[in-house]
């Protein structure tokens, strides 16, 4: 693969060489490759069809997850985060000892793969907030509890230049990959000052469907705001939002 250069950017396909944009700028490849019916059918490309059957499932979960997530994660997410994401469910699956290779799954694989995963790479989670909190997941009554002890903002918080003000929110959600379906609940702290006064306890639980089977999956985030004449603008279309996932419990499934 090349990378174009010069004033023109071509985009298309123009003498066997396709021309498109990437993230890494306007790039240029030969077009080749094995026929794709030869793969759908061919003894020798079985292997082919079945790493090709576990991505796609990946990809799935990966939608499924990013749709579950959305309300928070349309503030903190990087470019290559789809990719990420889809790598870390791939790794999941083939960690499946119960299914045939071609046949594993997200939910019977280890997840705990999952922890700690930023959805943001230029804003990490652990790099953003150092304040104290305690998590816990009970699938009897459905309650995933998440509580920030009192901290001091500026000294907990690695807030990016120009901001006044952040926001921290916890959220939990429970997945059914075979039925593409999942619930989801979110709370947040509001919209606080930047500043060395400390701040009360934050209390992000959320409840879920009790007894559920289905894997769970929590998260915390931070948002950061720029207060301009009385009104709150997010701070640089939310570059330096951080969003991790905190713990995940598929003990029911």
């Amino acid at each position: 693969m090349a990378r174009q250069s010069g004033i023109i950017k071509l985009k298309g396909t123009i003498g066997g060489i396709s021309f498109f944009k990437s993230a890494d700028g306007y790039m240029a490849r030969e077009k080749g490759g094995v026929d794709g019916k030869r793969i759908a059918s061919d003894p020798a490309f079985k292997r082919t069809r079945e790493n090709g059957q576990e991505f796609g499932r990946a990809g799935k979960a990966g939608k499924l997850l990013r749709n579950a997530l959305r309300t928070l994660l349309q503030n903190a997410r990087d470019a290559r985060m789809v990719g990420r994401l889809t790598k870390a469910l791939l790794a999941i699956i083939k960690t499946d000892t119960v299914h045939a290779r071609g046949s594993r799954t997200v939910e019977s694989g280890n997840m705990n793969g999952l922890i700690g995963f930023d959805f943001n790479i230029s804003g990490k989670l652990e790099t953003t907030l150092y304040a104290t909190h305690e998590k816990s997941v009970d699938r009897t009554t459905g309650e995933l509890s998440l509580t920030l002890a009192p901290f001091n903002p500026l000294e907990r918080i690695a807030a990016p230049a120009g901001s006044t003000h952040f926001k921290i929110s916890g959220g939990g959600v429970e997945l059914d990959f075979e039925q593409g379906t999942f619930n989801f609940a979110a709370a947040d702290s509001g919209i606080l000052p930047l500043t060395s006064t400390a701040t009360s306890a934050l209390d992000l639980g959320v409840t879920l469907t009790a007894e559920t089977t289905l894997p769970i999956l929590q998260v915390m985030s931070i948002e950061f705001y720029q207060e301009v004449n009385g009104e709150m603008y997010a701070l640089n279309n939310g570059a330096y939002n951080a969003m991790s996932i905190l713990q995940v419990d598929q003990s029911g499934s």
